[in-house]
């Protein structure tokens, strides 16, 4: 179904369509739930993109209330990234007790810090390693990212024109390889992937959604054109939204304009976990 086009909803929101329940009714619901799962894409979502990967630091106002979400213990945060787990943490400082779903859900890092890598097979490792032979040969070597199950090319930073040439060198250097089973071109925003098909960021999702009951309620916030297969792995009675400054197409539900909007969304849900833990207290409290 086509997205309608975009109607103020109050707070600077818009609404691109009607695809679960209004952010009102939900945030209702949320405060009401016993638990909660907040998930959320990295780059382009809680940071700005920056020419250099490593300094790109979330949103000012992003990590204390992220901070105040996890210490209400009601809800759980998961970082769902296409990046490696392990450039995602130290980015994230203060924090160290919140989920990463890295290398769009091949890698997973607990809040208690046990890491886990799903396999890949020999034939698959071979492969990308001829691909970034092939990237090297192709003089792209100073634009080339490996990580577990994938290599990248970037071009954040460049002029059009030079991002025009990286781009024609890379799909001429990746496309025979997109070809083979198990493997995918994708591209992102200010770069172009080969990844293995699976998993994806819909995969994590469905992963981390998988013992979770009715009553739970999840949101997943994304900018890009990988985070559409975790907008499509959510149900109707969960909240998908778009974080970007201009709209786009999308099977999420909802559009922030980042920083101001998506920091009042995330204030918005530690409001809502908050009166979840003091209503919990009270019923507690009253118990002979």
């Amino acid at each position: 179904m086509a997205p309608s086009p975009p109607v103020a909803l109050g707070k600077g929101y818009s609404l691109l369509r009607l695809r679960g329940k209004p952010p009102s009714e939900f945030m209702e619901q949320l405060a009401a739930a016993a638990s909660s799962i907040l998930l959320l894409d990295y780059d382009g979502t809680l940071a700005p993109f920056h020419a250099d990967r490593h300094l790109a630091y979330p949103y000012p106002g992003v990590v204390p209330v992220l901070e105040s979400i996890l210490n209400s213990g009601r809800s759980r945060v998961v970082i769902i990234t296409g990046r490696p787990v392990a450039e995602i943490g130290p980015l994230l400082k203060p924090l160290d007790r919140i989920e990463i779903s890295g290398s769009h859900g091949l890698e997973h890092l607990l809040a208690d810090g046990t890491y886990q890598q799903l396999p890949i097979t020999p034939e698959t490792a071979a492969s990308l390693s001829q691909a970034e032979s092939w990237l090297i040969g192709a003089g792209l070597a100073e634009r080339v990212e490996t990580k577990p199950g994938g290599i990248a090319v970037h071009w954040r930073g460049m002029s059009a024109g030079v991002v025009e040439s990286i781009r024609m060198r890379a799909h001429k250097a990746l496309s025979p390889f997109a070809a083979q089973s198990g493997l995918k071109q994708l591209e992102f925003e200010e770069g172009l992937e080969l990844r293995v098909a699976h998993p994806d960021k819909g995969d994590a999702v469905r992963s981390i959604l998988r013992d979770s009951d009715d009553t739970m309620r999840a949101a997943f916030l994304g900018d890009d054109f990988t985070d559409e297969d975790a907008f499509r792995a959510l149900d109707v009675s969960q909240l998908s939204v778009l974080v970007r400054p201009e709209y786009r197409e999308t099977h999420a539900g909802l559009w922030l304009r980042p920083p101001d909007e998506l920091v009042d969304f995330l204030q918005q849900w530690r409001n809502a976990v908050s009166i979840s833990v003091v209503r919990s207290r009270k019923i507690a409290a009253a118990q002979p």
